[in-house]
């Protein structure tokens, strides 16, 4: 059990700085990229999401 307990132990030690730090500020910065490409197609960021129409001038 105690084997068991160090294991575990030593892969929380190791995954935690990976969870943290640049790899958050590089998700955050794909998502931000993808919303913005996303807006340049006519989408909208509503729920859900969807596609503006485009305005025709009344005449």
């Amino acid at each position: 059990m105690g084997t068991r307990r160090l294991l575990i132990a030593a892969i929380f030690v190791v995954v935690l700085p990976l969870l943290s730090g640049c790899w958050t500020i590089a998700a955050a910065g794909a998502g931000a990229y993808g919303g913005y490409k996303m807006k340049e197609e006519g989408y909208t960021l509503q729920n859900p999401v969807t596609k503006e129409k485009e305005k025709k001038s009344a005449k």
